[in-house]
């Protein structure tokens, strides 16, 4: 389980998030919606141990952030807004590289299979080639090398095409009911937000997102 109470995060005088709280389980999708600026980012990158907060507890699988932050990275998946790729490598020769990086080591045909389950076909062209879709199933790959519990996933699906996107939410939707997966998800388009997501967080107390997810029939729960 993820446990945070009470995070705060503060840049100057600028209070970006101001004493959040939630949990999210195993098996659960969770949406991030909120006008920019608002704090998505902000926070996924707080929960990726990308940055720290200015008071709070974050603890996953019962273990402090605080004290425990190389086991926590051990544990957590993150996809950024920008892709994150080696344009001059082949689709291989990426998850060969980032592969070597990781704690959990794979063979290449456990590499290749995993974009195949995302429908990533192209093995060994280079990323300067691929459509923005395929590369953004590539950079999400890269991020389950290690097969991380938490995936954290700001916009993964912007600017790409409508068929990547169903197969990226398809994907998503498999690998938290079947694998167990945990997945926080930042997104502006309320169709993927309202098909994806079992509950829905808003940052901001924005009216307008807050009466946009009541159109969908789901309740949005204030930050």
């Amino acid at each position: 389980m993820l446990n945070i109470q009470s995070l705060s995060k503060e840049y100057g005088k600028k209070q970006i998030l101001n004493s959040v709280t939630l949990t999210a389980k195993s098996g659960e999708i969770i949406g991030l919606v909120g006008e920019n600026g608002a704090g998505k980012s902000t926070m996924l990158q707080i929960l990726a141990t990308l940055s720290q907060p200015t008071s709070g507890s974050i603890s996953l699988d019962d273990q402090s952030y605080k004290k425990s932050k190389k086991h926590i990275r051990k544990k957590v998946g993150f996809v950024g807004q920008d892709i994150a790729l080696w344009e001059e490598f082949t689709v291989k020769e990426n998850m060969v590289f980032f592969e070597k990086l990781s704690w959990i080591k794979k063979s290449e045909v456990e590499l290749r299979q995993l974009c195949r389950d995302m429908k990533l076909e192209k093995w060994d062209e280079t990323v300067k080639t691929l459509s923005g879709g395929m590369k953004r199933k590539l950079n999400l790959a890269i991020s389950l090398i290690h097969e991380p519990m938490l995936l954290l996933l700001d916009e993964p699906t912007v600017g790409i095409d409508l068929k990547s996107r169903k197969e990226i939410g398809s994907y998503l939707h498999d690998l938290a009911k079947n694998h167990g997966k945990m997945i926080i998800y930042t997104s502006h388009d309320m169709d993927e937000i309202n098909n994806l997501c079992e509950r829905v967080y808003c940052i901001g107390n924005d009216p307008f997102y807050r009466k946009l997810l009541q159109e969908y029939g789901k309740e949005p729960i204030i930050l």
